[in-house]
């Protein structure tokens, strides 16, 4: 999924910022388990009074979807 570029001609390009949240789409499946599959991260607006979520993968069987703080674990497995 392509993203634009919001910068003004002239100016530095901006650099890259972590995600605040790492979306997830939880598929629940028996009683005592549930599957959880990275579909996303969401960024804070600089204001402070919202996110932009990016979405690379949209869920269409149910489930929820869930927005999570990045772990270390989460970065090294490339999830």
């Amino acid at each position: 999924m392509a993203r634009s570029n919001n910068y003004k001609a002239g100016s530095k390009a901006r650099e890259t910022k972590a995600p605040a949240f790492i979306a997830w789409h939880v598929a629940e499946k028996t009683d005592s388990k549930s599957f959880w599959t990275r579909i996303g991260a969401a960024w804070d607006h600089e204001d402070g009074k919202g996110l932009t979520l990016q979405l690379d993968l949209v869920p269409v069987s149910g489930g929820r979807i869930v927005l999570r703080t990045p772990t270390e674990a989460t970065e090294e497995r490339g999830a």
